[in-house]
This record gives C-alpha cells, structure tokens and sequence, in this order.
C-alpha cells in the first residue's frame, strides 16, 4: 500500500526556529521530503508521506507547534490565510486512495477540534475549497460564521483569537507554481485574471496577482489543480506575452513544494522537440506503477 502525501501550509516564513519546530514535529513521526519557506507570503508549505495514522499524528503534533508559537494577531504576509495552520490537504498517490485520504483528513480534523479546539473546515473543491473560507481573512470568515452562513465540520465556531481555524480535506496532485515579474502589482494582477480558469485561461489554474516588497517583485502566484490540462510551460509562455504587452519583465519562476514527475514530461518534451512525451514515457514512474 502506498503511502498519503500531505502539503500542510503554515503562516510562519520567517522565523528560522518555528520553521524548524514545526518540522521536527513533523519529521519525527512521517518522512519529511521538502519545506518551503517564503518571507513576503510569510508561509511555509511542508512536504511530507507516511502511512495514515502516522500522517495524522504528525499533522496534529506540527498543527500543535503552530499554536504554541505563531500568533496571527502579530502576523502579516501578502498570502490569505485564516489560521496558523491554514490549509492542511491530504493527497492519494494514486486516484484509488481517494476514499483513505478523506478518511484520513476527517481524523484529523476530529483530533485538531478535540485536542486543541480549533475550528475545522473540511474543503470540497472546487465550490468550497480554501479560497472559499479566506475570502474576507478571518474577520470575513467570523462574520459569517456568525450569521450562520458557514459553519465549522468540526470544533467551536468562534475562531481562535490567535490561532484562527483550520482547514482541511483530501484532494488530488496539484502543483504550486509561481512566476515573478519586474512590474506593477496591478499588471501582476491582471495577468492572473487572463491565465486563471474563472478568467477563461487555463483550466483548473487558479491565479493571485502579489506584490513580493521584500524581493522588490511582483508575482502571478499559481495553484495548477490539473497539470494534465494545462502544461506549465504554456502557462509561462503565456504569461510571459501578457507581460511583455503590459511593459513587464518574467525573471524567473518558482516551483512551491513538490510536483508530479509527469508534469515535467511536457515542456521536456517540447524543450526536446520530442512529442507525445508523457508520464508514461518515464522509467521511473512505469516503474513505480508496475
């Protein structure tokens, strides 16, 4: 049996000592693969597998750093978030695992409003996924609790003053994928209206357009829910047009985490001028699936 994969997100990237309790907690108790830290989004996404009840205990114990030691009171990043830990997704390695890993986000929600009584959102993509609850931060989100228009899967529905409320669920691969640009944050913005799906770009692209201070930068921040519909390498292609009529400059891009191998195939392929290069033309995946 495979193991879940978990992407937590936690609203701490810049403090080198809560970066790293977070992931002792975390490595401790599942394989920690990657963590990714970044000071003007003040976010930090962890890569992480393990079988499920290990995945849950390691998810609840770095959910339990965060509270101790992160205070969103004090807190400010140009990324939404509604809690220290915002977004805790749970992800099958292969499409079958679907089920366990609803599963397994559903404990752990349960122990998270339990343990440490927080607020749990459970997400279903697409008409409720995390941008659903971060609309308005978390005063937005405490107004409509309050009103009964929302309400929390599991735990109280008074957000936590410091600690905000969780979300969490089960969800397929999706790359995080960002492109930065020398311009202005409304071009930035712009650009992530005519790539993102809901703007009629590319499908399953959802696009924020930010303004990185720090890196004296703007970026077209990316979640790329269906790598297999829309290639990154069109989207940088893409993008790179939309800047170049607005009178921006594409510096660079930058991978958040993790993603498949068989995203990569694509712009190998038209880099190689080789097509019909896929997944299935990789050794190592056939090998994994054999």
């Amino acid at each position: 049996m495979l193991p879940l994969e978990s992407v937590p997100n936690f609203s701490e990237g810049r403090d080198p000592a809560t970066i790293q309790a977070i992931a002792d907690s975390l490595g401790t108790r599942a394989r920690l693969l990657d963590v990714h830290a970044d000071a003007d989004h003040n976010r930090s996404v962890f890569t992480l597998v393990g079988d499920d009840d290990a995945l849950v205990d390691a998810l609840v114990a770095g959910t339990r750093v965060a509270v101790e030691r992160i205070d969103l009171r004090r807190h400010d990043g140009v990324h939404p978030r509604i809690g220290v830990a915002d977004v805790v997704p749970f992800v099958p390695l292969r499409p079958d695992d679907l089920p366990r890993a609803r599963a397994a986000a559903e404990r752990f929600a349960r122990r998270v409003a339990e343990e440490l009584a927080l607020p749990v959102f459970l997400y279903a993509p697409p008409g409720r996924g995390p941008a659903f609850y971060r609309h308005g931060g978390t005063a937005g989100l405490q107004e409509r609790l309050d009103a009964g228009e929302v309400a929390p899967d599991f735990g109280p529905s008074q957000l936590d003053e410091a600690a905000g409320g969780v979300i969490a669920g089960a969800r397929a691969p999706l790359i995080a994928f960002n492109v930065n640009l020398r311009g202005s944050v409304d071009v930035a913005r712009s650009i992530a209206g005519v790539v993102r799906e809901r703007g009629g770009g590319f499908p399953g692209v959802r696009a924020l357009g930010l303004e990185l201070s720090r890196a004296g930068l703007v970026q077209v921040s990316m979640n790329v829910e269906d790598w297999q519909a829309s290639a990154l390498h069109e989207i940088v292609a893409r993008i790179t047009a939309e800047a170049e009529a607005r009178g921006a400059e594409v510096v660079g891009s930058e991978l958040v985490g993790l993603m498949p191998a068989g995203a990569a195939a694509g712009p190998a392929g038209a880099a190689l001028l080789l097509d019909g290069l896929d997944a299935s033309r990789l050794l190592e995946v056939r090998l994994l699936e054999s």
